[in-house]
């Protein structure tokens, strides 16, 4: 059985503030569950419309009306995982992806996903960035997010601590050349409605900008995770 204690207590992890005071996430679905269970998070607790067995935690058994009330999902998948959040410190790397002010969850997720699937584990966020733990980060993030580690920090200081070329991912910057960039460097990305802030931009090497294939395309921009997808397609294969 679940209290209503405990539901409340679920239904509360949706809000960051909740989240940060139980350092406690909530992850749905039962192969997500699975990938963070195979990973370094810790599962504290487990609830599920069957007392199956997964991957030898026996669930608590909830309803389909309690399932919905602990849900952040509009079709529960019908279980349930409260894992205890990790410490992520910074890993010495010669390649980042730096995000500036990213606030869509849909769209961090996405390049969660998109950074594991060239090889990238970790991605600095400046603090004012969309919590990775979101329930629609994680969501997206289809399970990327249990080994993609995402560290929050100032990244003006950051970036000058690193003795690494920096390159800037915006419009109207130069047509963007896999010859014309290092391997070992740092890629900034900038917020979907502001771009990448002034004091960043004053300390990068260069600025380039992904070139449509006719000059007149009236499409005038490409969403974030798409703009990232095909840099890092050019720079990490």
């Amino acid at each position: 059985m679940v209290s209503k204690n405990q539901i409340k207590f679920i239904r509360g992890l949706k809000e960051k503030k909740n989240r940060v005071l139980s350092k406690k996430i909530v992850v749905e679905g039962l192969k997500t569950i699975q990938e963070f269970i195979d990973s370094k998070y810790d599962l504290d607790q487990l609830y599920s419309t069957s007392l199956e067995l997964i991957k030898n935690f026996q669930p608590k058994l909830i309803n389909d009306s309690q399932l919905k009330l602990m849900s952040n999902q509009r079709t529960p998948s019908g279980t349930i995982g409260i894992f205890n959040m990790i410490d992520k410190p910074i890993k010495d790397s010669s390649f980042y992806i730096v995000l500036d002010n990213i606030s869509d969850p849909g769209n961090l997720g996405t390049i969660i996903r998109t950074c594991e699937w060239f090889g990238i584990n970790q991605i600095i966020c400046s603090i004012g960035s969309v919590d990775c733990y979101n329930p629609k980060v994680i969501q997206s993030s289809m399970g990327s997010l249990s080994r993609v580690n995402v560290i929050y920090t100032d990244i003006l200081k950051f970036l000058k601590l690193k003795k690494l070329p920096i390159y800037l991912a915006e419009l109207g910057g130069k047509k963007f050349k896999k010859s014309e960039v290092l391997d070992k460097c740092i890629w900034v990305f900038g917020s979907e409605s502001h771009g990448i802030s002034d004091e960043i931009k004053k300390i990068a090497d260069f600025s380039f900008m992904i070139p449509k294939y006719k000059k007149d395309i009236k499409t005038e921009s490409l969403n974030l995770p798409t703009s990232l997808g095909i840099i890092l397609s050019s720079v990490r294969t």
